[in-house]
């Protein structure tokens, strides 16, 4: 009997180990705030928009191989964002250059929208990789006018060939994005373009 009621333990601790829940994956954002651009509220008459096809804007990590299948997008199993994408990357834009939230087509403000067709890690050797940034800029009037255009195209290098250097890579590029559009703001503003982006108390937040 004693040896019997051994091996019944056995079998149920050894079926108890095959039950283990699967090991929960590892969740990135973008880090704490950046460091604010501008002063003031300088840019609070301009609202940011954000967009991403739908299978780069997914919890899922994604990676190309240039060197193996360019075409085919991978993700990391173990690992995987906090938010959706462009929701993650609006957020710290609008941190780092203070711009408004976009609430409606309607809304009396102007319109910064940030069109991505690519945002992933793209290996260029096994060792070597780097997260791309890429798509387009438009600026929109009150009416929704377009102001000006900008290509982006912003490529920043991983410390490591996995998940949290792709995550480390994109926080350095988001941050080199938004260099790039607070001098492109400045810019169009020089030329007299963002004169109808008008700020006013019910558009700040």
């Amino acid at each position: 009997m004693t040896r019997f009621a051994s091996l019944l333990a056995a079998s149920l601790l050894v079926a108890c180990s095959g039950m283990r829940s699967p090991q929960r994956p590892d969740v990135y954002d973008l880090g704490p705030p950046p460091v604010r651009l501008t002063e003031g509220e300088r840019w609070s008459g301009v609202a940011l928009e954000t967009r991403l096809p739908y299978w780069f804007d997914a919890l899922t990590i994604e990676y190309r191989l240039l060197y193996d299948e360019p075409l085919r997008l991978r993700s990391y199993a173990a690992s995987r964002w906090a938010a959706a994408p462009a929701q993650l990357l609006e957020q710290r834009l609008r941190q780092q250059l203070g711009l408004s939230a976009a609430r409606g087509r309607n809304a009396n403000t102007c319109r910064l929208r940030i069109e991505l067709q690519e945002f992933s890690q793209i290996f260029a050797a096994p060792q070597q990789s780097s997260a791309l940034l890429q798509g387009q800029a438009t600026l929109l009037d009150t009416r929704q006018r377009i102001i000006a255009e900008k290509a982006v195209a912003v490529q920043q290098q991983a410390s490591s060939a996995d998940a949290r250097g792709a995550v480390g890579a994109m926080v350095a590029a988001s941050a080199q994005l938004g260099n790039e559009l607070l001098d492109w703001l400045y810019e169009v503003e020089k030329r007299g373009r963002l004169k109808s982006c008008r700020v006013t108390a019910g558009q700040q937040e």
